[in-house]
């Protein structure tokens, strides 16, 4: 493995952090700044909305930088971010503090996607990537318990601060590891924007919003489900986000490998199995040990989606991949912004704290037959493709046939 992916890894564990210890986080901050759960829950949007639009527009603005270097500058910008959050006065600069940090988001993993896939051999992309997300789901076995753990502890402010230290790392494994890569001769912001027109990256991005906004329907309250559903303690929160955790990075570590050999087989799967773990959900949470085997389960197919779905836009948008992938970022992230949303609005509306499952359950579905009409539509497009080549074929080998059988051909 390239030690390059390791500094990627390392960024990746503190962007993963900071984007998920929020769920954690929520009833602490909810108390200190005088709010309810569901309305804390707007910061887990917040930081949503800043990945969606920071995506397209530093993208965009860092398409002829060097990929190191915008490397550097994103993770620059997430460290400012966090370090904002940290000494945010009241809720609204702590919401403007989560924008500020989102913004980066997407752009790294979109450029950080492809600096993954060009460090290694052709068929091993999508386990480089996978690399890379490895950091994120890392983060919520190590990063988050401890950052919650530490929210608890010392104030929710100094979660913030100690991942603003993560981010001062991260620069420092980029900045030794990660070789210098130019920025391809073809790269042009209209060039990437074309590509986001393919019907099969829009329909991937589609995917992409339903599909994983069942995740954070659920993953957004799991804290407030640990102590109102489960029956456990405060203390136990970090241990069942931990468990989401191992989840996760069985499942990106499946993930790889598995969309390596057949992308859409792998993503087909992963979105059919969460529908059927969220609707399975409310019914197990009041038994303690099953309802922490479903966290795990929901991590792990939750985020075996991630892979194949960042691999497909990269692969529909090859000619211009970079803007393709950090949109896929937009897109995982108007998931969280609309599961976090519409799980709140199931909760403030008194169906019940599990009842954001059945609301995933439902996005989840939505999701998979979005990518199944796309994977029937690609196939209707290659057998298209295939008898215009094998027209083309049998043209030219008539009129070469022609030609060596008449008198001028000889």
């Amino acid at each position: 493995m390239p030690l390059a992916l390791l500094a990627l890894a390392v960024s990746a564990f503190g962007i993963g952090t900071t984007e998920f210890v929020m769920m954690g986080l929520l009833p602490n901050v909810a108390d200190d700044l005088g709010t309810s759960v569901p309305t804390a829950g707007y910061l887990v949007s917040a930081y949503a909305i800043g990945v969606v639009l920071g995506a397209p527009l530093l993208t965009g603005l860092g398409s002829r930088v060097p990929r190191k270097k915008m490397l550097l500058l994103l993770m620059a910008l997430f460290t400012i971010g966090n370090l904002a959050s940290a000494l945010a006065p009241d809720f609204g600069w702590l919401l403007a503090g989560r924008v500020l940090a989102g913004l980066p988001h997407g752009a790294f993993f979109g450029v950080g996607a492809v600096v993954a896939a060009r460090l290694v051999a052709e068929g091993r992309q999508a386990r480089a990537v996978a690399t890379m997300f490895l950091g994120l789901t890392v983060a919520n076995i190590v990063g988050v318990p401890a950052a919650t753990l530490l929210g608890q502890h010392l104030g929710w402010r100094a979660t913030f601060l100690v991942v603003a230290a993560i981010g001062l790392a991260a620069m420092a494994a980029l900045a030794r590891l990660v070789p210098r890569i130019p920025v391809e001769a073809h790269q042009d912001v209209r060039r990437e924007l074309r590509a986001l027109g393919n019907r099969q990256v829009l329909l991937g991005l589609l995917t992409a919003v339903f599909g994983f906004a069942g995740v954070f329907a659920v993953y957004s309250y799991l804290s407030a489900m640990t102590t109102k559903a489960m029956g456990f303690g405060e203390s136990s929160v970090t241990i069942v986000l931990a468990l989401f955790g191992i989840g996760m990075t069985l499942g990106a570590l499946a993930a790889g490998p598995l969309t390596d050999r057949a992308l859409r087989p792998t993503l087909y799967g992963s979105l059919g199995a969460l529908a059927v773990i969220l609707v399975a959900f409310p019914f197990t949470v009041h038994v303690q040990w099953a309802a922490l085997v479903m966290v795990v389960l929901l991590g792990g197919v939750g985020f075996m989606t991630t892979t194949p779905l960042q691999m497909l836009v990269m692969n529909k948008a090859k000619d211009a991949p970079t803007l393709a992938s950090a949109s896929n970022h937009s897109a995982f992230n108007l998931a969280n912004a609309g599961g976090a949303w519409l799980g709140g609005v199931a909760i403030a509306a008194g169906w019940g704290w599990t009842s954001p499952a059945f609301v995933g359950a439902v996005l989840a579905v939505i999701g998979l037959a979005i990518a199944a009409t796309a994977g029937f539509l690609d196939r209707g497009e290659g057998r298209a493709s295939r008898v215009v080549a094998n027209s083309a074929d049998k043209s030219a080998n008539s009129s070469l046939s022609d030609t060596l059988s008449s008198p001028s051909g000889v």
